[in-house]
């Protein structure tokens, strides 16, 4: 992997790191705590990052992924009704696949599967640069609602 290639990785894992950090302290309680009207929950949005994680490093890059741990148990989009060290157990387990799949994938390299929007990535650095975005945009979503929850801000500070 090539230095800009191991930044943007660097870039990744920072933002993933950041959503630990900014929930680190929270109780079941209040990561349950849904405090804007559309009713995502922390919680809830660590388990869909786990999935964005899971979809496009194992069905879009490889084509195929395991059997996920629980099935659909319709608490609705960005919530759940797993316990917390279960969805973070989840979310830490598809960082280390992603990361597998990093580590023995070329960036430059076509992914296998499909996304299904008709929009697919020519290679894996393009699905890399998505995942920052998207860890980044739903961190500023965890952000928010940890001020919401008990008003503490500046946690997950930025270190570059």
């Amino acid at each position: 992997m090539d230095a800009a290639d191991r930044l943007l990785v660097e870039f990744l894992d920072a933002q993933r790191q950041r959503v630990f950090e900014v929930l680190a302290g929270l109780d079941d309680a209040q990561l349950l705590k849904a405090v804007l009207p559309s009713g995502w929950t922390p919680l809830g949005m660590v388990e869909h990052l786990g999935h964005a994680e899971r979809h496009w490093f194992q069905e879009v890059a490889l084509g195929t992924a395991d059997p996920l741990p629980w099935d659909d148990d319709g608490s609705g989009p960005l919530s759940t009704s797993q316990a917390p060290d279960v969805v973070f157990a989840f979310y830490r387990e598809q960082i280390a696949r992603a990361n597998a799949v990093l580590a023995s994938t070329s960036l430059s390299k076509a992914p296998i599967g499909v996304h299904g929007s008709g929009r697919e990535p020519a290679d894996l650095r393009v699905v890399v640069l998505h995942m920052i975005e998207e860890t980044a945009r739903h961190l500023g979503h965890l952000d928010a609602a940890r001020e919401l929850i008990n008003g503490e801000v500046g946690l997950g500070p930025d270190d570059l």
